[in-house]
C-alpha cells in the first residue's frame, strides 16, 4: 500500500545509496561535519576491516576513544546516533520501555525479521506505526510492513546498543506470555462478573510454567531497572495491566491475558509462602532477592480480592533507599541538628506523621539504624516487618495469634528495651502502653496519620488520652511529606519565581537569601516529565516547656503551633518554598503536597 505519512518520514533526506551504513562513509561525515579531526579521520579511515563489519559503526566509533574537535566531549555511541539522526533528516529517540506497546511488538514483525533489519516497534496507533532503525537508509522493508499491517511506518532513528538489548527483552517477553497462554487457560475466578463460556478448555495455568516464570523474573528485573517503589498487578475484564509507581507517580508498563496475571500472582505467592489456593481474603508475604547489581532487595507482597480476581501489590524496599542519611532524605542543616537532638534524648514519645506513602519509615529506619549502637537493645513492633534490620530485634503483628501492637509492646516492656518502635498508634490501649513505656525511660518512636505535626497532639486526645500524659511524654512531632525533584539533566531557570513571589507563597514568614528557581522541562532521562527523584519536606516541632502549656490541661492546636515556630519548626509549606528557593522542586509540587498553614 502507499504510505500515508510524508516522503520523508519514512525515507532519510540525505543522499546515500541504499543499504547498511558503511564505515568509511560515516568517518568521511564526521570529518565533513567538523565533529573529527582530519587527523582522527586519516587513523579511522585505515581501521576499517571485513572481519569487524558484523558490528554497527555506530558503536566501533563510540568506543574508538573519539572527542568532539569542538566541544572536546567523548563521542559516545549515544552522541553518534543522535548526530546521524540530524545528517539524516529523521528523528532521534531514546527508547523508554515504560512508552514502548511491548504486546503488539511481535503483531508487526517476527523477532528474526526485526534483528535481521535492525528495526524495532515502538508504537502501533491507528494509522501509523512507530518503529526504531539504527539503519536509516535500509528502508527496502518498508512497504512490506506497511502492506502487511495495512498502516503508515514512521522510521525513528535509535542508539543500535539500545535496539538490540529491548529486541531481546521485547520479544523474549512476549514469547513467554504466548506460551503461558498455550500452556492453558484460567478460569474466571470468583469474579464480580462471572461468564459462561461453553467448549474453553478449564485447565489452569501452572504457576511454575517456563512461560510464567520467565515473566514474573523479566518483571522483577524491569521494576529495579525503573526505579519502581511499587509493582501492582491489577485484574480487569477483558486484559489484566501491569503499573509501576516511579517517583511517586503510576506507570502502566504492560497488558496481558487475565489467566497469565493469575498465574504470575500464583507464582508471586509461592515464592513468598503464602497460601496459593486462598483467594477471599487478603494476604502478606515478603521475598528477598537481588536487583541486576547483585545486591539483596526485599519486596513486601499484599494481595486483595477485587470484582474481577486477585489483585497484588509488591512494594520494593532497595536498602540503599530505605536506610539513607539525614541530608539524603531532605533535611536541612536547620532541622537535622534539631532532629538529632530530639533522638538523642534518653526518654520520650517521638512521632513522625503524614500520609500513606510520604517517607516515614524510611525516616525512621534511617533513624533507628543510626541509634542501634552496641550498647542499646533497639526492638520494634511492626505491621507488617517493612524490611528487615540485623540490628534490631523485630516482631511483626499477628492478629490471628492475638498479638496486636498493644500487646506486643507490652511483651517488649520486659525485653530490656533501650529505644522502642512501635509501627502505628491505631487506638486507645496502644497509646496508653507508649506512654507507659516513655514514664518508665525508654524512649518511643511511632506514627499516626496526620495532616501536620501539631495535629497529632489532637489526634492522641481524640483516640482518649488524657492531655497532661500527652505533655509529660510526647517529646517532638515530625511531619512530613514527599515531593518530585527536578530532573538536573534537563532543569532551566524559572524567571518567573522571584524571592517577592516565594515570600507572598509563605506569608506571614520571609526567605532570606538568593533564589534560584528552576522549572521541569523534561529530556530522555526523566522521560519527558522534568522530574527524577523524590525528596522530603518536614515540619519538625519541640515539645519545650511553654509548647507544653499549650497541651494541658486544654490543648489549643493554634497557639502550639505559633509557639512551636517560635521554637524554631519551619512548616511544611516553608520547607517547600526554600526547596524551591534551592532549585530543588517547584511551587506546582509543594502546592500538590504541603496544606495551608493555620497558625
Amino acid at each position: 500500500m502507499n504510505s500515508a505519512v510524508p516522503h520523508s518520514a519514512t525515507r532519510p533526506a540525505s543522499a546515500h545509496p541504499a543499504g547498511r551504513l558503511e564505515w568509511r562513509r560515516l568517518v568521511r561525515w564526521l570529518r565533513d561535519d567538523g565533529i573529527i579531526s582530519e587527523t582522527d579521520h586519516d587513523v579511522l579511515d585505515k581501521r576499517f576491516s571485513a572481519a569487524d563489519s558484523k558490528q554497527h559503526p555506530l558503536v566501533r566509533l563510540g568506543s574508538a576513544g573519539l572527542n568532539h574537535a569542538r566541544t572536546g566531549k567523548t563521542l559516545d555511541t549515544e552522541m553518534l546516533t543522535e548526530w546521524l539522526a540530524k545528517r539524516v533528516g529523521l528523528a532521534y529517540q531514546r527508547i523508554d520501555p515504560l512508552k514502548v506497546d511491548v504486546g503488539r511488538v511481535s503483531d508487526v514483525m517476527s523477532i528474526n525479521y526485526a534483528e535481521r533489519r535492525r528495526a524495532l516497534p515502538l508504537q502501533v496507533g491507528l494509522n501509523e506505526i512507530v518503529v526504531a532503525t539504527s539503519e536509516p537508509y535500509d528502508v527496502a522493508w518498508v512497504p512490506e510492513i506497511e502492506a502487511h499491517t495495512r498502516k503508515a511506518i514512521r522510521l525513528v532513528v535509535a542508539n543500535p546498543l539500545d535496539l538490540a538489548k529491548f529486541t531481546t527483552e521485547f520479544y523474549t517477553l512476549s514469547r513467554s506470555v504466548r506460551n503461558a497462554v498455550k500452556t492453558g487457560e484460567m478460569a474466571a475466578s470468583a469474579s464480580f462478573e462471572q461468564l459462561v463460556e461453553l467448549g474453553r478448555s478449564n485447565k489452569q495455568l501452572d504457576a511454575n510454567d517456563q512461560g510464567v516464570v520467565q515473566v514474573v523474573d523479566w518483571l522483577w528485573q524491569y521494576a529495579f531497572d525503573q526505579r519502581a517503589s511499587d509493582i501492582h498487578l491489577e485484574p480487569r475484564r477483558d486484559l489484566a495491566v501491569i503499573r509501576f509507581r516511579i517517583d511517586g507517580v503510576m506507570h502502566t508498563v504492560y497488558q496481558l491475558p487475565p489467566g497469565v496475571m493469575s498465574a504470575m500472582i500464583a507464582r508471586v505467592k509461592l515464592l513468598g509462602r503464602m497460601d496459593v489456593v486462598e483467594r477471599r481474603r487478603p494476604l502478606d508475604g515478603r521475598i528477598k532477592t537481588r536487583n541486576p547489581q547483585g545486591d539483596e532487595v526485599e519486596m513486601r507482597l499484599s494481595t486483595l480480592p477485587t470484582a474481577f480476581g486477585e489483585k497484588m501489590v509488591m512494594r520494593i524496599f532497595d536498602p540503599d533507599t530505605t536506610v539513607k542519611k539525614l541530608d539524603a532524605l531532605g533535611f536541612g542543616v536547620h532541622d537535622a541538628q534539631r532532629w538529632e537532638a530530639l533522638t538523642a534524648r534518653a526518654h520520650g514519645i517521638i512521632l513522625v506523621t503524614g500520609p500513606t506513602g510520604s517517607g516515614k519509615t524510611t525516616t525512621l529506619y534511617s533513624t533507628l539504624k543510626r541509634l542501634a549502637t552496641d550498647e542499646v537493645n533497639v526492638c520494634t513492633i511492626e505491621d507488617p516487618i517493612e524490611m528487615i534490620q540485623p540490628a534490631f530485634n523485630q516482631t511483626q503483628v499477628q492478629s490471628t495469634l492475638d498479638l496486636g501492637f498493644a500487646e506486643g509492646l507490652r511483651a517488649l516492656m520486659r525485653q530490656d528495651p533501650d529505644i522502642i518502635m512501635v509501627g502505628e498508634i491505631r487506638d486507645l490501649e496502644t497509646a496508653e502502653m507508649a506512654i507507659q513505656a516513655a514514664l518508665t525511660g525508654h524512649l518511643v518512636f511511632s506514627t499516626l496519620h496526620t495532616n501536620d505535626a501539631a495535629s497529632a497532639i489532637t489526634r492522641l486526645v481524640d483516640l482518649g488520652v488524657p492531655p497532661y500524659l500527652i505533655g509529660a511524654t510526647v517529646i517532638g512531632v515530625l511531619a512530613q511529606r514527599l515531593v518530585r525533584t527536578l530532573c538536573v539533566s534537563c532543569k532551566q531557570p524559572d524567571p518567573d519565581v522571584t524571592a517577592d513571589s516565594l515570600n507572598a507563597f509563605v506569608k506571614p514568614w520571609t526567605l532570606n537569601g538568593k533564589v534560584r528557581a528552576y522549572k521541569p522541562v523534561g529530556c530522555l532521562e526523566c522521560r519527558m516529565t522534568g522530574y527524577r527523584g523524590r525528596a522530603g519536606l518536614y515540619e519538625l516541632l519541640d515539645v519545650t516547656d511553654p509548647a507544653r502549656n499549650s497541651i494541658s490541661p486544654v490543648p489549643d492546636v493554634a497557639t502550639l503551633r505559633r509557639q512551636a515556630v517560635k521554637d524554631g519548626m519551619r512548616p511544611l509549606r516553608l520547607a517547600g518554598a526554600m526547596k524551591i528557593a534551592e532549585g530543588v522542586t517547584t511551587i506546582e509540587e509543594v502546592l500538590r503536597s504541603t496544606p495551608l498553614w493555620e497558625g
